[in-house]
């Protein structure tokens, strides 16, 4: 039998006997915009949390189909989940972690143009159910979206049971602080409005959301990015050529999908309140991320990525 003393320290340098890490899953829209790559890079990177999947999410949006180009693509025979997914892939490769579960998602939106609740399976919500169904007895699984919320929304439509195991954490809509007002009219959500009103009607499902206002802070400077990426690291390399190839005319960028991923990997960064959810659903009260400390989060991103080992 251990004496008390040591058995005490034991139990003290013994974080998984105390505390079980979080559980996290990660759904992004990758090859939407340049930073999904680095709010992905973050997590990836971090130490405090358990990842146990990655998966694609579509950028559906009407511009596909009048325009010859959506960012740096071509829109022409454009699949964009696919493109979603090679990212994804390619950066795994880059650091070594392609055991980590990283299904495709689904390639549009739930129900159809005019609204409804039909799922739309894909490998992406088949892995988020079993990811839920394999949890330990009182563990949650947390759910962060940088996209369209077509994934999620259908794996809770597949299988209701998941519903009180999980809490969803996403990017979109808009929400204004001063009139206490919400706005549907932004990118993630037109993507797919009917998951998104499928989920805020979803009275008893833990939701934080990131309004875009609120994101709106985290702005990278292109030079001072490129002078802190390292070419010689392929991770990095990779988040200076998405910058170089994706966006080479903006001088700023708003990394959208950093700020959430930031405010949730470091709740002293960011306020997070209760508001009223959009009248026209059937929550009451949605919680939201709010003035985050921009400056913070910058610096900390580069403290992580720099963190052993250097890709």
């Amino acid at each position: 039998m251990l004496p008390i003393k040591t058995l005490f320290l034991f139990l003290l340098f013994s974080p998984c006997l105390l505390a079980q890490t979080q559980k996290v899953w990660l759904d992004a829209d990758t090859g939407n915009e340049m930073d999904d790559l680095y709010a992905i890079a973050r997590v990836l990177k971090d130490e405090k949390i358990e990842l146990i999947g990655l998966s694609s999410a579509h950028f559906n949006n009407p511009d596909l189909l009048v325009f010859d180009k959506w960012n740096a693509y071509d829109t022409r025979g454009l699949v964009t989940v696919e493109d979603s997914q090679r990212l994804n892939e390619e950066m795994l490769e880059i650091m070594g972690m392609m055991e980590l579960p990283h299904p495709l998602g689904a390639d549009r939106q739930i129900g159809r143009a005019w609204g409804g609740q039909e799922p739309r399976d894909s490998p992406a919500a088949q892995a988020i159910i079993q990811a839920v169904h394999e949890l330990e007895e009182g563990e949650k699984l947390d759910i962060l979206t940088l996209g369209a919320l077509t994934n999620i929304a259908s794996a809770i439509i597949l299988e209701p049971s998941i519903l009180p195991s999980i809490r969803i954490y996403s990017l979109g809509a808009r929400y204004f602080l001063d009139r206490k007002a919400w706005s549907k009219n932004e990118f993630n959500i037109r993507n797919d409005l009917n998951a998104f009103d499928y989920l805020m009607d979803l009275e008893k499902l833990d939701f934080t959301v990131m309004p875009v206002e609120e994101a709106l802070p985290l702005q990278f400077d292109r030079e001072e990015t490129y002078g802190n990426l390292n070419d010689e690291l392929p991770l990095e390399k990779m988040l200076a050529d998405r910058w170089r190839e994706q966006n080479p005319q903006s001088q700023t960028r708003v990394m959208w999908d950093l700020a959430l991923v930031q405010a949730y990997l470091r709740p002293d960064l960011s306020e997070v309140l209760t508001v009223n959810a959009p009248p026209e659903n059937k929550k009451l009260s949605v919680k939201i991320f709010a003035r985050i400390d921009a400056e913070a989060m910058e610096k900390e991103f580069y403290e992580v990525l720099r963190r052993a080992p250097n890709l």
